[in-house]
């Protein structure tokens, strides 16, 4: 599948949090870092998304934003 996005990342499922309508997904990427996505629950069900599944990673913002005191 291709998709416009150039941010691509190859990761790692380290932990699934599931509330009432949405799931976090923690996600292990290279470097040692982590990141995080958010998706309801049908698309964690849809895409099949387990702990320990390698997944990758698409990126795409309007904005990304840095601050400093």
């Amino acid at each position: 599948m291709k998709y416009g996005a150039r941010n691509q990342l190859i990761g790692r499922v380290k932990g699934i949090k599931q509330g009432t309508l949405m799931s976090q997904v923690t996600l292990e990427i290279p470097a040692n870092s982590q990141m995080s996505s958010v998706m309801t629950l049908d698309s964690l069900e849809e895409l099949g998304i387990k702990e320990g599944d390698k997944v990758q990673i698409i990126v795409k913002a309007v904005n990304v934003l840095l601050a400093k005191d």
